[in-house]
Protein backbone atom coordinates (compact mmCIF):
# COMPACT_ATOMS: atom_id res chain seq x y z
CA UNK A 1 0.00 0.00 0.00
CA UNK A 2 1.32 3.33 -0.79
CA UNK A 3 0.06 7.00 0.34
CA UNK A 4 -0.65 8.39 -3.02
CA UNK A 5 -3.04 4.88 -3.63
CA UNK A 6 -4.53 5.57 -0.30
CA UNK A 7 -5.61 8.97 -1.49
CA UNK A 8 -6.05 8.31 -4.72
CA UNK A 9 -9.22 5.81 -3.69
CA UNK A 10 -10.25 8.33 -0.19
CA UNK A 11 -10.47 10.79 -3.04
CA UNK A 12 -12.70 8.77 -5.68
CA UNK A 13 -14.58 7.47 -2.44
CA UNK A 14 -15.65 11.11 -1.53
CA UNK A 15 -16.25 12.27 -5.16
CA UNK A 16 -18.55 9.35 -5.34
CA UNK A 17 -20.36 10.25 -2.25
CA UNK A 18 -20.62 13.92 -3.10
CA UNK A 19 -21.92 13.73 -7.19
CA UNK A 20 -24.66 10.76 -5.85
CA UNK A 21 -25.83 12.89 -3.10
CA UNK A 22 -26.38 15.85 -5.07
CA UNK A 23 -27.72 13.98 -8.00
CA UNK A 24 -30.43 12.18 -5.59
CA UNK A 25 -30.77 14.77 -2.64
CA UNK A 26 -30.89 18.57 -4.88
CA UNK A 27 -33.57 17.69 -7.35
CA UNK A 28 -35.67 16.40 -4.25
CA UNK A 29 -35.14 19.80 -2.67
CA UNK A 30 -34.54 18.55 0.84
CA UNK A 31 -32.53 16.11 2.63
CA UNK A 32 -35.26 14.59 4.63
CA UNK A 33 -35.61 11.63 1.93
CA UNK A 34 -35.39 8.55 3.37
CA UNK A 35 -34.96 6.32 0.44
CA UNK A 36 -32.10 8.47 -0.81
CA UNK A 37 -30.35 7.81 2.66
CA UNK A 38 -30.67 4.28 2.43
CA UNK A 39 -29.65 3.81 -0.79
CA UNK A 40 -26.38 5.98 -0.15
CA UNK A 41 -25.72 3.70 3.16
CA UNK A 42 -26.62 0.87 1.08
CA UNK A 43 -24.33 1.82 -1.93
CA UNK A 44 -21.15 3.24 0.12
CA UNK A 45 -20.32 1.68 3.28
CA UNK A 46 -19.64 -1.99 2.12
CA UNK A 47 -17.73 0.08 -1.14
CA UNK A 48 -15.59 1.86 2.47
CA UNK A 49 -15.39 -1.55 3.70
CA UNK A 50 -14.29 -3.27 0.54
CA UNK A 51 -11.76 -0.79 -0.53
CA UNK A 52 -9.77 -1.24 3.15
CA UNK A 53 -10.13 -4.67 2.50
CA UNK A 54 -8.35 -4.33 -1.37
CA UNK A 55 -5.56 -1.89 0.24
CA UNK A 56 -5.08 -4.37 2.72
CA UNK A 57 -5.03 -7.78 1.07
CA UNK A 58 -4.72 -6.94 -2.95
CA UNK A 59 -3.24 -3.21 -3.44
CA UNK A 60 -3.27 -3.57 -6.92
CA UNK A 61 -6.52 -5.08 -7.40
CA UNK A 62 -7.97 -1.54 -6.38
CA UNK A 63 -5.59 0.20 -8.46
CA UNK A 64 -7.19 -1.46 -11.46
CA UNK A 65 -10.81 -1.17 -10.02
CA UNK A 66 -9.63 2.50 -9.71
CA UNK A 67 -8.66 3.13 -13.49
CA UNK A 68 -11.30 3.93 -15.16
CA UNK A 69 -11.12 5.20 -19.12
CA UNK A 70 -11.67 3.65 -22.05
CA UNK A 71 -9.71 2.73 -25.22
CA UNK A 72 -12.20 1.27 -26.97
CA UNK A 73 -14.83 3.43 -29.18
CA UNK A 74 -17.54 1.53 -28.47
CA UNK A 75 -16.96 0.32 -24.76
CA UNK A 76 -16.92 4.74 -24.66
CA UNK A 77 -20.11 4.80 -25.66
CA UNK A 78 -21.18 2.25 -23.39
CA UNK A 79 -20.08 4.10 -20.37
CA UNK A 80 -21.00 7.74 -21.72
CA UNK A 81 -24.59 5.92 -21.66
CA UNK A 82 -24.67 4.27 -18.80
CA UNK A 83 -23.63 7.15 -17.02
CA UNK A 84 -26.63 9.05 -18.37
CA UNK A 85 -29.01 6.07 -17.08
CA UNK A 86 -27.36 7.44 -13.85
CA UNK A 87 -27.62 11.00 -14.48
CA UNK A 88 -31.21 11.00 -15.53
CA UNK A 89 -32.36 8.25 -13.10
CA UNK A 90 -31.22 9.86 -10.00
CA UNK A 91 -32.40 13.34 -10.68
CA UNK A 92 -36.07 11.45 -11.47
CA UNK A 93 -35.86 9.65 -8.30
CA UNK A 94 -35.16 13.52 -6.06
CA UNK A 95 -38.28 14.74 -8.46
CA UNK A 96 -40.26 12.09 -7.66
CA UNK A 97 -39.56 12.45 -4.16
CA UNK A 98 -40.45 16.47 -4.21
CA UNK A 99 -43.41 16.46 -6.02
CA UNK A 100 -44.91 13.50 -4.94
CA UNK A 101 -44.71 11.34 -7.61
CA UNK A 102 -45.56 7.20 -7.14
CA UNK A 103 -43.94 6.21 -4.31
CA UNK A 104 -43.20 2.31 -4.67
CA UNK A 105 -44.97 0.19 -1.26
CA UNK A 106 -42.61 -0.12 1.16
CA UNK A 107 -42.39 -4.10 0.95
CA UNK A 108 -40.22 -3.45 -2.47
CA UNK A 109 -38.44 -0.81 -0.90
CA UNK A 110 -37.19 -3.55 1.62
CA UNK A 111 -36.83 -6.27 -0.72
CA UNK A 112 -35.31 -4.33 -3.33
CA UNK A 113 -32.56 -3.39 -0.27
CA UNK A 114 -31.69 -7.18 -0.15
CA UNK A 115 -31.46 -7.95 -3.23
CA UNK A 116 -28.84 -4.73 -3.90
CA UNK A 117 -27.04 -6.45 -0.64
CA UNK A 118 -26.70 -9.97 -1.76
CA UNK A 119 -25.59 -8.70 -4.93
CA UNK A 120 -22.69 -6.77 -3.93
CA UNK A 121 -21.48 -10.04 -1.75
CA UNK A 122 -21.61 -11.60 -5.41
CA UNK A 123 -19.50 -8.97 -6.74
CA UNK A 124 -17.29 -9.19 -3.77
CA UNK A 125 -16.89 -13.15 -4.18
CA UNK A 126 -15.85 -12.25 -8.66
CA UNK A 127 -13.33 -9.93 -7.26
CA UNK A 128 -12.30 -12.84 -4.85
CA UNK A 129 -12.30 -15.15 -8.04
CA UNK A 130 -10.94 -12.88 -10.34
CA UNK A 131 -8.04 -10.69 -9.48
CA UNK A 132 -7.66 -9.66 -13.03
CA UNK A 133 -10.59 -7.42 -13.26
CA UNK A 134 -10.28 -3.78 -13.88
CA UNK A 135 -12.94 -1.30 -14.83
CA UNK A 136 -11.49 -1.24 -18.66
CA UNK A 137 -11.61 -3.88 -21.46
CA UNK A 138 -8.22 -4.92 -21.38
CA UNK A 139 -5.73 -8.14 -21.69
CA UNK A 140 -3.39 -7.70 -18.84
CA UNK A 141 0.25 -9.34 -18.37
CA UNK A 142 -0.16 -13.06 -17.23
CA UNK A 143 -3.47 -13.23 -17.51
CA UNK A 144 -5.79 -16.34 -17.62
CA UNK A 145 -9.13 -17.46 -18.53
CA UNK A 146 -10.97 -17.93 -14.74
CA UNK A 147 -13.28 -20.99 -15.05
CA UNK A 148 -13.91 -21.66 -11.72
CA UNK A 149 -16.88 -21.02 -8.82
CA UNK A 150 -19.71 -18.02 -10.40
CA UNK A 151 -17.22 -18.19 -13.69
CA UNK A 152 -18.35 -21.94 -13.86
CA UNK A 153 -22.27 -20.50 -14.21
CA UNK A 154 -21.64 -17.86 -16.44
CA UNK A 155 -18.72 -16.25 -18.32
CA UNK A 156 -19.37 -12.65 -17.25
CA UNK A 157 -20.49 -12.80 -13.57
CA UNK A 158 -19.07 -9.60 -12.51
CA UNK A 159 -22.05 -8.16 -14.98
CA UNK A 160 -24.97 -10.43 -13.42
CA UNK A 161 -23.99 -8.95 -10.47
CA UNK A 162 -24.02 -4.80 -11.18
CA UNK A 163 -27.39 -6.06 -13.09
CA UNK A 164 -29.17 -7.06 -10.04
CA UNK A 165 -27.30 -3.99 -8.20
CA UNK A 166 -28.40 -1.41 -10.30
CA UNK A 167 -31.86 -2.37 -10.96
CA UNK A 168 -32.46 -2.73 -7.20
CA UNK A 169 -31.10 0.67 -7.44
CA UNK A 170 -34.44 3.08 -8.36
CA UNK A 171 -36.55 0.48 -6.07
CA UNK A 172 -34.71 1.15 -2.77
CA UNK A 173 -34.94 4.68 -4.18
CA UNK A 174 -38.99 4.15 -4.36
CA UNK A 175 -39.21 5.19 -7.52
CA UNK A 176 -40.78 3.29 -10.30
CA UNK A 177 -40.26 5.79 -12.69
CA UNK A 178 -36.51 5.61 -12.56
CA UNK A 179 -36.53 1.94 -12.31
CA UNK A 180 -37.92 2.37 -16.31
CA UNK A 181 -34.86 4.73 -17.06
CA UNK A 182 -32.26 1.59 -15.48
CA UNK A 183 -34.05 -0.74 -17.96
CA UNK A 184 -31.75 0.79 -20.48
CA UNK A 185 -28.82 -1.03 -18.25
CA UNK A 186 -29.42 -4.52 -19.21
CA UNK A 187 -29.55 -3.64 -23.03
CA UNK A 188 -25.97 -1.21 -22.27
CA UNK A 189 -24.20 -4.36 -20.80
CA UNK A 190 -25.30 -6.67 -23.58
CA UNK A 191 -23.68 -4.50 -26.13
CA UNK A 192 -20.38 -4.57 -23.57
CA UNK A 193 -20.19 -8.23 -23.20
CA UNK A 194 -20.52 -8.42 -27.08
CA UNK A 195 -17.73 -5.94 -27.78
CA UNK A 196 -15.74 -7.67 -25.01
CA UNK A 197 -16.01 -11.06 -25.49
CA UNK A 198 -14.66 -10.54 -29.27
CA UNK A 199 -11.56 -9.03 -27.99
CA UNK A 200 -11.27 -11.99 -25.28
CA UNK A 201 -11.93 -14.56 -28.05
CA UNK A 202 -9.03 -13.25 -29.74
CA UNK A 203 -6.28 -12.45 -27.46
CA UNK A 204 -6.79 -14.29 -23.94
CA UNK A 205 -5.70 -17.84 -24.75
CA UNK A 206 -8.03 -20.26 -23.80
CA UNK A 207 -11.09 -18.72 -23.94
CA UNK A 208 -12.61 -19.87 -27.15
CA UNK A 209 -12.47 -23.32 -25.14
CA UNK A 210 -13.73 -21.42 -22.12
CA UNK A 211 -16.88 -20.51 -24.03
CA UNK A 212 -17.67 -23.50 -25.28
CA UNK A 213 -18.04 -25.17 -22.06
CA UNK A 214 -19.52 -22.26 -20.29
CA UNK A 215 -22.82 -21.35 -22.66
CA UNK A 216 -23.85 -18.80 -20.94
CA UNK A 217 -22.79 -15.11 -20.51
CA UNK A 218 -25.15 -13.72 -17.76
CA UNK A 219 -27.83 -15.76 -16.94
CA UNK A 220 -28.21 -19.18 -16.66
CA UNK A 221 -30.30 -20.97 -19.40
CA UNK A 222 -31.66 -17.18 -20.61
CA UNK A 223 -28.29 -15.69 -22.10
Amino acid sequence: MTISLFLQAIGKFFLGVVLVGSLIFLPAGTLCFPGGWLLMALLFLPMFLAGIVMMLVNPSLLQKRLVAKERDKEQRLVVALSGLMFLCGFIVAGLGHRFGWYTLPKGIVIAASVVFLVAYLLYAEVLRENTYLSRTIEIQEGQRVIDTGLYGVVRHPMYGATLLLFLSMPLVLGSVFSFFLFLAYPFLIAKRIRNEERLLEKELAGYAEYRKKVKYRLIPFVW
